[in-house]
């Protein structure tokens, strides 16, 4: 809940910025199929708010009646779900608006999303054949009636609840799975029926234009009417504290009880009648607190992250093709070019196959002898993986630490925990209550007789697909004592319980705290002696009240202090006597901005850290993380120009403001600069 200093809940914050996702599906400028796309994004987005951030305030009032202050708790967390509830009702609004004008453009493209109610007699009878041949037979159909519960309703699908008039004109009701997994959700009407013309039909709707041939062959239904229903779950994972019980065990134990975790959301079309609703709410065991929200005909429209690149004009971003890094292309061996210097590739910009030819390189290089590297998420079908699995084929020594507990990966990641076994990898999964969120990598290798170590610092995923869209910086070093550190913190997952200090490395939950405090405090000093003095950071969230109290702090002392927070920002810029020397921008365009920076001015010699941490309190203290500081001259520089060009930023940039309005950086005489395009041009010139 809010805290004593001046803050913006971060739930509402939340909300907030997928506001400015929304934005962007409102945007004339964006393309039209990318419009869509980001209607999905906000959708997925929200899902994943109810499963986490709305499960956590429902939990908290659970966990708030065993307390002394119970009262106040509670009827503070109410208030907040309650304003949690009024600006997600009032984002669907404008997502229910936003969707029916993308729609009449689209048609105006001669690109036709058709309901069952459009169709001619052509595609009517094309609809039943497709229903019938594909649909009908994978189809899972159950009927509910008073007595007996129904099946738990899994988060991953959307079901269609149907009321059933009889002949006697009695009401019952049925629930359908609609199988999107098998079959996808865009159905291509074949151009044939449509004169042409592109025209899809959402899935749903051939099964509401076939609903009645699912029932009638068994049951004298008259009439049926089918409404899209959604349920969310809990997301987290339940953990036993059994010593004796393995993690991985525990884990796939908890999985399976997500299946049928407490229900946070309960999403419904606002057309269905209210005896109907009444029904499920009691049939589905719903619960008084939980989030009943009245949405469109649609739901699952994360579906739509996928919607196909389709017809003429600039319906989708033109891509950018990844630059190469000239060092690395000169020699060819990764391992000589950052002998020669640091080097640092920023994704999506660069092609992330670099890392993916550095540890191929290393799989069959003879003088390697061990690869160690933190795994929190990878892509479905990892080139990453399948290059360890190859360097332990070859008998390097191969340590992969796998964080089992990476939220909605955990079953994913058991699955390469055991692929990466039996290839005769060394699984490690560290310690139970420090989730491993590194982005580092450590390869030993022998030369000249004795052993370099070689090591990949970053600030995102070592995924290749995410690498795609996802902005993350990667710094590959060979600097002995950071290396060493990097060894370090490996042997700090595996032993926790030895001490381990670190004077380059930025290491949660040992110094990371330590090191934002007393660098912030350091400005602050400058300031206060009348020396200039800037703050500059970059990162997804702001959360943290220790780190929003030292940098309101160093505001009133005349810090200038200059935030990149795409997502949560708890702290308030610009309040008089509090924060005016604060400014707070978030960008949300085509990639999403994932990087983490710090950059302190520190009298003129400017200090210059990356990380994988958020400023939160959980990355801070609760998680193994991992900064390291920038010591090339050329690579402080070019970080320092990128985050300047995103201040510059007068496309894309909103300024975080108390009131949470989301408005765009005014964009006065300057030119429109649009910073992800800019930093694609800057790195041409640069690199």
């Amino acid at each position: 809940m809010r805290s004593k200093l001046q803050t913006i809940e971060k739930e509402l914050s939340w909300l907030s910025f997928n506001e400015r996702v929304l934005q962007e599906a409102q945007d004339n400028k964006v393309p039209l199929v990318e419009r869509l796309r980001f209607l999905g994004i906000f959708s997925n987005n929200m899902d994943e708010f109810f499963r986490v951030r709305v499960a956590d305030v429902n939990r908290l009032i659970m966990i708030a009646r065993e307390s002394p202050d119970a009262e106040l708790t509670i009827s503070s967390a109410r208030k907040l779900l309650k304003d949690i509830n009024d600006k997600v009702q009032q984002l669907q609004d404008q997502f229910d608006s936003t969707y029916a004008r993308i729609l009449q453009e689209l048609e105006k493209r001669n690109i036709l999303l058709i309901n069952e109610q459009q169709l001619t007699d052509d595609q009517g009878a094309w609809a039943k054949q497709y229903f019938h041949s594909d649909i009908l037979p994978i189809l899972s159909t159950w009927m509910l009636n008073e007595q007996e519960d129904p099946p738990q309703l899994q988060e991953q699908y959307i079901y269609l609840a149907v009321q059933l008039q009889l002949a006697d004109k009695s009401l019952i009701y049925s629930i359908i799975t609609i199988p999107t997994e098998q079959l996808g959700r865009f159905i291509p009407i074949p151009r044939r029926h449509s004169r042409g013309r592109r025209a899809y039909m959402i899935l749903d709707d051939i099964i509401r234009y076939c609903l009645l041939d699912i029932y009638r062959d068994v049951i004298d239904v008259r009439r049926a009417q089918a409404y899209t229903i959604k349920i969310t779950r809990d997301a987290e994972l339940e953990r036993s504290d059994a010593i004796t019980e393995s993690l991985l065990v525990q884990l796939s134990t908890s999985l399976k009880k997500r299946l049928v975790a407490i229900p946070v959301r309960f999403v419904y079309d606002r057309g269905m009648p209210e005896e109907m609703l009444r029904f499920l709410i009691n049939k589905l065991h719903l619960r008084s607190y939980e989030s009943l929200t009245p949405g469109g005909r649609y739901h699952n429209f994360k579906d739509f992250m996928a919607f196909p690149a389709i017809g003429r004009g600039r319906l989708v971003y033109e891509p950018l093709e990844p630059l190469g890094s000239p060092c690395i292309e000169r020699h060819r061996n990764l391992f000589k070019a950052i002998r020669e210097q640091d080097l640092l590739l920023y994704y999506p910009y660069h092609d992330f196959k670099y890392f993916i030819d550095l540890l191929r390189q290393a799989s069959i290089d003879p003088k390697v002898t061990a690869i160690t590297i933190s795994i929190y998420r990878v892509a479905g079908d990892s080139r990453v993986v399948n290059a360890l699995v190859s360097a332990a084929r070859n008998s390097k020594q191969v340590t992969v630490y796998v964080e089992l507990q990476a939220r909605f990966d955990e079953e994913a990641n058991i699955a390469w925990s055991r692929l990466l076994t039996d290839a005769g990898v060394t699984v490690e999964f560290g310690q139970p209550n420090l989730k491993i969120h590194t982005k580092i990598c450590l390869i030993k290798r022998l030369e000249k007789g004795g052993e370099v170590k070689y090591a990949h610092i970053g600030t995102g995923n070592f995924h290749e697909n995410t690498a795609r869209v996802y902005t993350d910086l990667s710094l590959f070093t060979c600097h002995p004592e950071i290396t060493d550190e990097v060894d370090k913190v490996f042997d700090f997952i595996s032993h926790s319980y030895r001490k381990h200090e670190f004077r380059h490395l930025w290491v949660s939950p040992i110094n990371n705290r330590e090191n934002f405090r007393t660098r912030i405090n350091r400005e602050t000093k400058n300031a206060q002696k009348g020396r200039k003095a800037r703050v500059t950071l970059k990162a997804n969230n702001l959360v943290d009240n220790e780190i929003i109290d030292l940098l309101y702090k160093a505001s009133q002392a005349g810090v200038e202090v200059r935030l990149i927070i795409r997502g949560m920002c708890c702290l308030i810029p610009g309040v008089a006597g509090l924060s005016e020397n604060i400014a707070v921008i978030s960008i949300v365009d085509r990639f999403l901005e994932h990087a983490r920076v710090s950059i302190f001015h520190n009298n003129g010699n400017p200090e210059v850290h990356l990380s994988s941490a958020d400023l939160m309190q959980r990355n801070l203290d609760y998680r193994v993380e991992v900064g390291c500081p920038v010591y090339s001259p050329a690579l402080k520089k070019k970080i320092t120009d990128i985050l300047d060009i995103q201040f510059a930023d007068r496309a894309k940039a909103r300024l975080i403001n108390a009131d949470q309005s989301n408005p765009y950086v005014p964009r006065g005489n300057r030119k429109k600069t649009r910073s992800q395009i800019e930093i694609y041009d800057y790195l041409k010139k640069v690199d």
